[in-house]
C-alpha cells in the first residue's frame, strides 16, 4: 500500500493532458486549483497506511491474501460493507469534503460480480481479466476513476438516437488487439488525479445500443484521453490565499472534470463488456445501490465537521446557551444521524451474489441517499441560520496585511476578550465553504438525482405485499368481530 507522501508523489510521474481555465496543465501535483483535492485523496492512503485507522482503511484480499487498501477491496461479508460505511464517515471528519475514491472503488466491486455472471452465462472470459487487473490495482494500491456519466445528450432519446453518436462512449473500431473507443464521461470526480480510468455504461441499453455497451480500463494518461478541468463557486481564492477559501488544504468536492476519448486504443486484456447491452441496467443499477450506501457514511463525516464549526461559532457569539441554539444543533445532529443511519442498515441487511461478493440492500441503500439529499441542505440551512450574516459579508484576507485597515478588522470582528476574531473569520469561511451551491448540488445529483432513488424504490418494493399485510389485519378483525358476536 502506499502512503499519502508516496500516492502524491506517483502523480508526478504521469503525462495527462489537463486543461483548466484556457490553458494545458503541466504540473496537476502543484497547481493551487487541484492540490486541495489531491491532498483529500491522499487522506485515503493514510486510512489505509495509518495504524490509528488501518482497522478500517486496510483489509485483506480474498483473492491473495495479502493486506490491501479497503480502497480496491471486494466486500466478501457484513462486516466488510459496514466497515467501509465507518470508513467513509471517518474520512468525511478529516477532510470535510468529498475524498474522491468512492466511485472507483464501488465501480472495482460491481465489475467483480458482473463479469462473474456474464462468463456463468455466456461462457466469455471477462471475469479472468478483471481479476488479473484487479489483483494489479491491489498490489499497486492505484486509485481508480469510475466513469459510469455520459454527456447524454437528449434525455429522451437511447444512445443510438442521439443527433450525435458520440454523447455516449462507444466503440469506432473492432482491431485484431482490441477496441478504439471515441465519447466522453462527465462530472468525473478525481479524475486528474486518479491512476487509472474504469469505464462503465451509465443507462440500461437495447440491442440497437450494442456498440455503447462497453466496460474498460485505460491508464490515466493513456494517448486520448483528454481532461477538462471544471471551475467552481469562488475558486479562484485558492490562489489569491488561504483563510478565504474555508478548507484551504482539502478544498470543496471532488474537483470533478470532463474527460474526453478521442479515439483512444484498448487492448482486449483490459475489455470487461463488449456489447452485451442485456448486463447494462444490472450493471448500473447494482453500481447505484453501492455507491448510494455511500453517501449517508461520508456526507455525514462532512456535517459532523459542520456542526463543529457551527456549534464554534455559537461559542464565539454567546449563544451556545440560548435555547433554540440547542434545540437547532441537535436537529442539525439528529439529521446527520439519520442519513448515516440509512448507509449502516444497508450494509446490514446484505445479501451475497453468485461469486460471494456481499451486497447492499438496494432499497436501504436508495432510501439512504434520497434521505442525504433531503436532510444535507436542511443541516446547511440551520448551519447558516446559527452562524449569522457575517458569514456572507466577510472582508478579504488581503485586508489583514492593509495597515490601513487590519487594525478595524480585529477591533470589529471581535466579540469578546477572548475570541480571536481570525479564529471566528476561519470558522466563518469552513461554514460559507460547506454551504455554498457546490456542495449542496453535488450532494443532491451525486450517485444520481433523487429521482432516480426514488425510481428503484418504487419498482423494488413488494407492493402486493404489503397490501397483504394490510387485507390480513381487516380479515383478523372481521373474525374476531364474529366471535365476540
Amino acid at each position: 500500500m502506499m502512503t499519502p507522501e508516496q500516492y502524491i508523489e506517483s502523480l508526478r510521474n504521469q503525462k495527462k493532458e489537463v486543461y483548466f481555465m484556457g490553458e494545458r496543465v503541466e504540473n496537476v501535483v502543484d497547481h493551487p486549483a487541484m492540490r486541495p483535492h489531491i491532498n483529500a485523496a491522499s487522506v485515503t492512503y493514510k486510512l489505509g497506511t495509518e495504524e490509528k485507522y488501518e482497522e478500517l482503511g486496510s483489509a485483506t484480499s480474498h483473492l491473495t491474501g495479502n493486506k490491501i487498501n479497503r480502497w480496491t477491496h471486494i466486500p466478501q461479508n457484513q462486516e466488510d460493507l459496514v466497515k467501509k460505511a465507518m470508513m467513509l464517515r471517518v474520512a468525511g471528519q478529516i477532510t470535510g469534503t468529498c475524498f474522491q475514491r468512492c466511485v472507483g472503488m464501488d465501480g472495482l466491486i460491481t465489475l467483480y460480480s458482473t463479469t462473474w455472471e456474464m462468463d456463468q452465462d455466456l461462457g466469455t472470459d471477462y471475469h479472468e481479466r478483471f481479476k488479473r487487473f484487479l489483483i494489479e490495482t491491489q498490489n499497486h494500491d492505484y486509485m481508480t476513476d469510475g466513469a459510469m456519466t455520459d454527456p447524454k445528450g437528449d434525455r429522451s432519446k437511447r444512445p443510438s438516437e442521439q443527433h450525435d453518436p458520440d454523447l455516449y462512449v462507444r466503440v469506432v473500431e473492432e482491431k485484431e488487439d482490441g477496441i478504439v473507443v471515441r465519447g466522453a464521461k462527465m462530472h468525473q470526480t478525481g479524475a486528474i488525479n486518479s491512476h487509472q480510468i474504469l469505464v462503465m455504461p451509465g443507462t440500461a441499453m437495447s440491442p440497437k445500443d450494442a456498440d455503447y455497451a462497453l466496460s474498460f480500463t485505460v491508464p490515466a494518461d493513456e494517448k486520448g484521453v483528454i481532461y477538462v478541468f471544471g471551475r467552481q463557486v469562488n475558486d479562484s481564492r485558492k490562489w489569491e490565499g488561504k483563510i478565504d477559501q474555508g478548507n484551504a488544504k482539502y478544498g470543496v468536492v471532488g474537483g470533478e472534470a470532463l474527460i474526453i476519448f478521442e479515439d483512444v486504443f484498448v487492448p482486449w486484456e483490459r475489455v470487461f463488456m463488449y456489447k452485451e447491452t442485456q448486463y447494462t441496467g444490472k450493471l448500473v443499477d447494482r453500481f447505484a445501490s453501492y455507491h448510494r450506501q455511500n453517501y449517508g457514511a461520508c456526507k455525514a463525516g462532512n456535517l459532523d465537521v459542520l456542526i463543529g464549526a457551527t456549534a464554534s461559532l455559537a461559542d464565539m457569539h454567546g449563544i451556545s446557551k440560548a435555547g433554540h441554539v440547542k434545540e437547532k444543533l441537535a436537529e442539525m445532529a439528529h439529521l446527520v444521524e439519520t442519513m448515516y443511519s440509512g448507509a449502516l442498515a444497508c450494509s446490514f441487511n446484505c445479501s451475497k451474489n453468485g461469486c460471494g461478493t456481499a451486497f447492499v440492500d438496494p432499497v436501504l441503500a436508495n432510501s439512504s441517499k434520497l434521505n442525504t439529499a433531503r436532510y444535507y441542505p436542511e443541516v446547511t440551512k440551520l448551519s447558516q441560520d446559527l452562524a449569522g450574516g457575517f458569514v456572507a459579508t466577510l472582508p478579504s484576507e488581503q485586508e489583514l496585511d492593509n495597515p490601513r485597515i487590519a487594525p478595524y478588522i480585529y477591533k470589529y470582528y471581535s466579540t469578546g476578550e477572548n475570541v480571536d476574531p481570525i479564529d471566528r473569520i476561519k470558522m466563518g469561511r469552513l461554514v460559507e465553504n460547506m454551504t455554498g451551491s457546490t456542495p449542496i448540488i453535488e450532494c443532491m445529483h451525486g450517485a444520481g438525482s433523487p429521482q432516480a432513488q426514488k425510481v428503484v424504490i418504487q419498482r423494488s418494493i413488494n407492493w402486493g405485499e404489503k397490501i397483504k399485510f394490510a387485507k390480513e389485519i381487516v380479515k383478523d378483525a372481521k373474525e374476531q368481530n364474529e366471535v365476540l358476536q
